[in-house]
């Protein structure tokens, strides 16, 4: 899982554009969104699930569901986990 948590991050930076952030800046349990962790926002949700489908071939049915699973990079992670079909 520690694996898959450091590409998540190096994904992230580089498919959001983040450039002045590295993994190391990443907090595995830090929200993503808000002003607590990377402070994204909708537009960058949407390039999540873009991400998702790209590298993971994972889509998201249930909308309501991408509260939790994008909620930190950890999340994401054992959303890919546990979506392994």
């Amino acid at each position: 899982m520690d694996e898959l948590i450091q590409n998540l991050k190096e994904q992230l930076i580089e498919e959001l554009n983040l450039e002045e952030v590295t993994p190391e800046d990443i907090d595995a349990d830090a929200p993503l969104f808000g002003s607590e962790g990377l402070g994204l926002d909708s537009i960058d949700a949407l390039e999540i699930i873009l991400l998702l489908e790209k590298h993971y071939g994972i889509r998201i049915s249930d909308p309501k569901a991408g509260k939790d699973i994008f909620y930190s990079v950890k999340t994401l992670a054992e959303f890919i986990n546990s979506d392994k079909r």
